[in-house]
């Protein structure tokens, strides 16, 4: 039995380890190479012969590589730039292309120039707004409501006026307690109150000072004014139709109510505080000059009123699609409120637990709804046709 010395082991594990999974490396075929790369080729064999007996880290003399000759093109060499450089040489500037479209002669003149002011409002007016997106100052075709800016001018209309003014918006985060006093005021005075971003804020008033008051067009009445006279109609057997809109944010509808309220002969309308449009300018044009004819109160606290009206011998009724009682062919009583809600909402729970009956309008059942105003102009109707006709 004959053994290895230990060197003999070592050298053998360690040529074991560098081969291990490793293919061995192909002989060189110099022919080969130069038939498939004839460019690197040097122009004789002389010069190959000092590249090939050069040793490692020697540096090449500078005149071998000057004689050494370019590519015959290739992304790698010389030509392909020089091809470049004079196409680029031999390209028309900008200007040039200009000029052989344009002359001097062809520019406008100053009376040909556009008007970019009309084009612009042109523009403002045809642009539609996008699906859920509501516009700080309202859309193109209804005017803005007024809007007061400043802590003493809110302050003001809040104390002298508070039924003028349908909101007040304050900006989000503001950490002025003057503002934080001012937004006390408003809801003792019972005016609804938003938190927005100073950037709407400055679409409706500037300066504004962190607070605007949106105005309505009409101071509307106090209910604790005028509940008295409803009371006492109960008594003397005097017929009153007392109508109650909630939930409607478009300013047409809302005036296409009142218009109607007035001509079907509603004594008073009812508004919430809060969840409505305000009587904005659309509103007073679509009523046709119904607004300021018909009395319109803003109670404190709506589901309050409602209650006292039905305490005092009121019959409450609202419009919804929801219910199996029909309109047509009720049995009215003289004294009746009637509510209606919006298309999408409907009847507030508030209004409807209140409800001696839901009276639903025929319709087809492909149809989804109708209109608010359309909806309470029919209700109206209904109860109004035998006493306009008397």
């Amino acid at each position: 039995m004959s053994f290895n010395n230990d060197d003999s082991r070592r050298g053998f594990g360690n040529d074991r380890k560098r081969n291990f999974g490793r293919s061995p490396r192909p002989n060189f075929d110099e022919n080969r190479f130069n038939r498939e790369h004839p460019d690197d080729e040097p122009a004789n064999r002389s010069e190959r012969n000092d590249r090939v007996n050069r040793s490692f880290g020697e540096r090449a003399d500078r005149r071998s590589f000057e004689r050494a000759p370019e590519r015959r093109g290739g992304i790698g060499s010389q030509a392909h730039l020089r091809r470049d450089r004079d196409n680029f040489a031999s390209r028309p500037s900008r200007f040039e292309e200009r000029a052989e479209h344009h002359s001097l002669s062809d520019r406008p003149t100053f009376d040909d120039r556009r008007d970019f002011n009309s084009e612009r409002r042109s523009f403002n007016e045809n642009r539609t707004t996008p699906d859920g997106v509501v516009p700080a100052v309202g859309d193109a075709d209804a005017a803005p409501q007024v809007a007061v800016g400043g802590i003493k001018e809110v302050e003001e209309l809040l104390n002298k006026s508070p039924l003028q003014v349908h909101r007040v918006l304050f900006m989000h985060r503001s950490g002025n307690p003057k503002l934080y006093e001012l937004q006390k005021l408003a809801k003792r005075a019972h005016v609804h109150v938003q938190q927005v971003d100073s950037k709407i804020l400055d679409s409706y008033a500037r300066p504004n000072h962190g607070v605007v008051a949106l105005m309505n067009e009409k101071e509307l009445l106090n209910w604790m004014d005028v509940r008295e006279e409803f009371f006492k109609a109960r008594d003397t057997g005097e017929k009153k139709l007392i109508a109650v809109a909630t939930n409607i944010e478009d300013p047409r509808n809302l005036g296409a109510c009142i218009r109607s309220s007035l001509a079907l002969g509603v004594d008073i309308l009812l508004l919430p505080a809060k969840g409505m449009c305000g009587i904005t300018p659309s509103v007073a044009r679509t009523s046709a000059g119904a607004l300021e004819k018909l009395r319109i109160c803003r109670p404190d606290n709506l589901e309050g009123a409602i209650g006292e009206l039905k305490m005092a011998g009121y019959q409450i009724l609202g419009l919804d699609a929801d219910t199996e009682t029909n309109l047509a062919g009720f049995d009215f009583a003289d004294h009746v409120v009637l509510a209606v809600g919006g298309e999408d909402v409907g009847l507030p729970p508030f209004i409807k637990k209140q409800c001696d009956a839901v009276l639903r309008i025929p319709m087809k059942p492909e149809a989804h709804s109708y209109n608010a105003s359309v909806a309470l102009s029919l209700g109206l109707y209904e109860y109004a046709r035998l006493r306009i006709k008397a």
